[in-house]
């Protein structure tokens, strides 16, 4: 990241003067990251910058392009919209659009809802007293939401389209769908090469496992303290200054849509992540194994430096395998202004300054349950403000309000552990959910007995 100051001067100054002949010689690739700035307009600034001192070549097309030491990053503001209108504006500008790539965190991950592809989870088929029935779902005021009737198979045409046949008039013997868990127990197991590979196109037949599985991982591959982290962050013990003993980091929202932010979520992640003995030789030797792939250069190998093992060994050996660092945070549910300190975060062993940042991946997490838990908040503060301006300032009195914002949330979100900590979130503000992993998260990590409530209500399946 090269705008911490001043990335016309990175440009010009560092990259092009004083570190250009390492750039040029190193056995490499120098990427600059103009992480602010307005788009298009900084990524042909940067270019314009880097080329006063970079000589470009021109592609068979007429475009520039920076030597193959030095590229260009853009991380900030990147959607699918941006993406184009950058490539656009550079493409007028006349550079290849090989200087550059890009990096999207909220927009690719979290800027999607269910509606974006228009998921739904209907009953089409029945069987009621010995009686077969075909159910379908077609409401008058939304023919797009009619669904599929009777029971189903997936085809392959003549000519190689797709086809769903419907109504149990379809052929099981040409039948695409495969049975992959039955009685509790999983009956396929795909291999990720081979889903990237029918992702391209290729075409993979679900093979049958030789013998069935009926239990699950033996432990959470998910749940490796070691692992937790962006994998740039496994080599930073090698680029603090000599002699640093602590590190002391915070926070906080610096900024958004609402002045007061409404804390909550962090007890979850300090119990499910790093109460206890979270460090194992196990776990050490996994991460080890794993980033000697991961790290590893085609031409130059893996450089064993890079892992911190002995750093981790220490942790297991002189702490038991407990994380030597300590958080102070504001209590949670508290509800204060924006651009305050939320929590912070140090190491207490002298030796473990690398620790504090290292955590700063999984413990950042919490911006969700706490914006769920704001915004939640903020919606109550509306319902009540109407609630006492139309004359009903009872309903309040009596907190029926509780359940004026029922959480039907659990389809739409992108996982289970976003439905329990958004979820809670929620609870914090309202009593009505239909959440039921927020009901889990408030009884286990929060030890509220039923955090919510809900009613039967029926579906057109019933």
């Amino acid at each position: 990241v090269s705008d911490s100051y001043d990335i016309y001067q990175a440009c010009e100054k560092y990259w092009g003067e004083e570190l250009k002949e390492k750039i040029e010689k190193r056995d490499g690739v120098l990427v600059v990251r103009p992480d602010s700035g307005e788009l298009p307009g900084i990524v042909i600034e940067v270019l314009e910058k880097l080329a006063l001192n970079f000589k470009t070549t021109d592609t068979p097309t007429g475009h520039k392009l920076l030597p193959p030491h030095i590229r260009v990053i853009q991380g900030d503001g990147i959607d699918i919209n941006s993406l184009e209108v950058i490539l656009e504006e550079m493409k007028k500008n006349g550079w290849a659009a090989d200087n550059l790539a890009f990096g999207s965190g909220g927009a690719l991950l979290q800027k999607l809802h269910r509606d974006t592809q228009k998921c739904a989870f209907k009953c089409s088929y029945a069987l009621v007293g010995g009686q077969a029935r075909d159910v379908v779902k077609d409401p008058i005021t939304d023919p797009g939401k009619k669904s599929k009737k009777g029971r189903l198979t997936l085809e392959l045409t003549g000519d190689g389209e797709w086809a769903t046949v419907t109504e149990g008039k379809g052929d099981e013997t040409k039948d695409e769908l495969v049975e992959v868990f039955r009685d509790g127990k999983i009956l396929i197991d795909h291999d990720f090469k081979t889903i990237r590979a029918r992702s391209n196109g290729e075409k993979h037949a679900a093979t049958p496992l030789p013998k069935e599985l009926s239990v699950g991982m033996p432990g959470d591959p998910l749940n490796n303290i070691v692992m937790l982290t962006d994998s740039y962050k496994v080599t930073h013990h090698l680029q603090y200054p000599p002699g640093t003993t602590k590190v002391y980091s915070y926070f906080e929202c610096r900024g958004g849509k609402y002045p007061e932010v409404c804390f909550f979520g962090l007890q979850y992640f300090i119990k499910k992540y790093l109460i206890g003995q979270v460090v194992t030789k196990e776990k050490i030797d996994q991460a080890e194994e794993y980033f000697k792939i991961h790290f590893s250069h085609p031409v130059w190998g893996y450089n064993e430096k890079l892992f911190n093992r002995g750093a981790w060994e220490y942790i297991l050996n002189t702490h038991g395998g407990k994380l030597p660092v300590e958080i102070k945070a504001v209590p949670e549910g508290t509800v204060l202004p924006y651009k305050n300190v939320l929590f912070t975060l140090e190491n207490t062993d002298d030796k473990c300054y690398w620790l504090t940042n290292y955590l700063e991946t999984l413990l950042v997490q919490l911006w969700y349950p706490t914006t769920v838990c704001t915004q939640s908040r903020e919606q109550k503060k509306i319902i009540m403000k109407y609630l006492k301006s139309t004359g009903t300032p009872d309903v309040i009195d009596q907190n029926l309000h509780l359940f004026k914002l029922h959480d039907f949330g659990f389809r739409g979100v992108s996982s289970v552990e976003s439905a329990a900590t958004g979820g809670a979130g929620h609870l914090v503000n309202f009593l009505g959910s239909d959440t039921m992993a927020a009901l889990v998260c408030c009884r286990d990590y929060y030890g509220e007995d039923c955090a919510g409530f809900s009613i039967p209500a029926s579906e057109h399946s019933t």
